[in-house]
């Protein structure tokens, strides 16, 4: 079992610190408002209005379990309470398994100041910290083809872009991109 983790992100000339911590309770009206957002909606697996307390327990559980690492993304400036701009997850975790999954969201009120691009190279560094002796050889990320954003920050993250896959309805209606990293 993997303890809970906190992980943090070092502020930048224009934006705050983040703090990457497992989804709690307290999160639930926050995690309701974020996900009223149309464009969110279209690229990410979030809760339905209402859902927000049971999609919570069921990240506790997954976390638990070892199968599924879902981290909340809290902005954390010096003088204010932390608000949450995201999310991020390391999922498909097999015990000697060479391979797992990332994901990754941002609130509509946080994009573009790199909270996406931050937590991901937390949530990396930390899956090959913790997994690397377990078998761990290589993250993967997929988006639909028309996230450029997402592409995007795949690149700046050190994701190489490795083919097109075609669509699998109904979790992914378009083609996506694979992106690849590997252990250094």
């Amino acid at each position: 079992m993997i303890a809970s983790t906190t992980l943090h992100s070092a502020p930048t000339l224009h934006a705050p610190g983040l703090v990457l911590r497992p989804w709690c309770a307290e999160d639930v009206p926050a995690l309701a408002g974020t996900t009223r957002d149309p464009a969110l909606r279209r690229w990410a697996s979030l809760p339905a209005e209402g859902e927000g307390r049971r999609w919570v327990r069921d990240r506790e559980r997954d976390w638990a379990a070892g199968v599924r690492f879902g981290f909340a993304v809290l902005e954390a400036p010096d003088d204010a309470a932390a608000r949450l701009v995201g999310g991020v997850v390391l999922k498909e975790v097999a015990a000697g398994g060479p391979s797992a999954q990332v994901g990754y969201w941002t609130a509509a009120d946080a994009r573009g100041r790199g909270v996406a691009s931050r937590a991901l190279d937390a949530v990396t560094d930390w899956a090959f910290a913790t997994f690397r002796s377990g078998g761990l050889e290589r993250l993967e990320l997929l988006h639909q083809v028309d996230n450029a954003a997402s592409c995007r920050v795949a690149a700046r993250c050190g994701y190489a872009f490795d083919r097109v896959l075609p669509s699998f309805p109904p979790a992914f209606p378009l083609d996506g991109h694979l992106h690849i990293r590997r252990g250094r």
